[in-house]
């Protein structure tokens, strides 16, 4: 059914592309998929980010016109819909539970996050409550499964995956810009800091500095992001003491 503008007229409703016939009835019979124009549109955001993806560019790549286009989506939203949900099909789902709510929660994370690296214009999607795919479907109902045992609401488990999924965005955003970030910034920045810290009028920051042991480069990624992970997820999974 469609609603009622103002003017009187009606308005299409607006459903997700995946709730749309992949091929609409109208116009010459279409000759590419959705999983066609998904697979370029992720090359082109890898090889120039997601400024380098368009709807002209898709169409472009595929040898067609850009109008053809719209036989299979309504806009970049819905490309955007498509690239997320098929570049979520690299997350390792098969991976067997252990049972361990928050241990298979920070696994599931950590294979996440590998995606992000793997595809860095994905932390750049414009961020959305809901972003549901077939694939990202899957992931919920994962992540959901890992959490069988955990006695919470189901709608405080579906925030537990959405802060989790917050977290590996961010995770991964920062890892991306410190690989290619100004080394000597980031040295003159960690120096005023410290600098800042021995003047005295921050005496809790010098105090978390003192303690400070000057992680190697490799805890600077993978372990200290697992670490965070795991102290976030077991306070909102795991009950607290009565």
């Amino acid at each position: 059914m469609g609603t009622q503008e103002a003017g009187g007229g009606m308005a299409e409703e607006q459903v997700t592309v995946w709730a749309r016939p992949e091929r609409g009835s109208r116009g010459p019979a279409a000759v590419h998929s959705r999983a066609e124009l998904a697979a370029v549109a992720v090359e082109l955001a890898d090889r120039g980010g997601l400024s380098a993806v368009s709807m002209r560019q898709v169409a472009k790549e595929l040898g067609t016109g850009q109008a053809s286009l719209y036989r299979y989506i309504s806009g970049r939203e819905d490309l955007l819909d498509l690239m997320t949900d098929a570049v979520a099909e690299e997350i390792d789902l098969d991976v067997p539970l252990r049972g361990d709510p928050v241990a298979d929660l920070v696994a599931l994370a950590a294979r996440a996050k590998a995606v992000h690296l793997r595809h860095p214009w994905l932390p750049n999607v414009p961020p959305e409550p809901l972003r549901p795919g077939p694939r990202s479907l899957d992931f919920l109902e994962y992540a959901l499964r890992a959490m069988a045992s955990v006695r919470l609401p189901g709608p405080a488990k579906l925030e537990v995956v959405a802060l989790m999924n917050a977290l590996v965005t961010q995770f991964a955003r920062a890892e991306l810009q410190g690989s290619r970030g100004n080394t000597d910034r980031q040295a003159a920045q960690a120096a005023y800091l410290s600098e800042a810290a021995t003047q005295g009028d921050h005496p809790h920051i010098a105090a978390a500095l003192a303690e400070h042991t000057g992680a190697g480069p490799t805890e600077d990624a993978q372990v200290r992001f697992e670490r965070t992970m795991h102290r976030v997820l077991t306070g909102l999974v795991l009950p607290e003491p009565s």
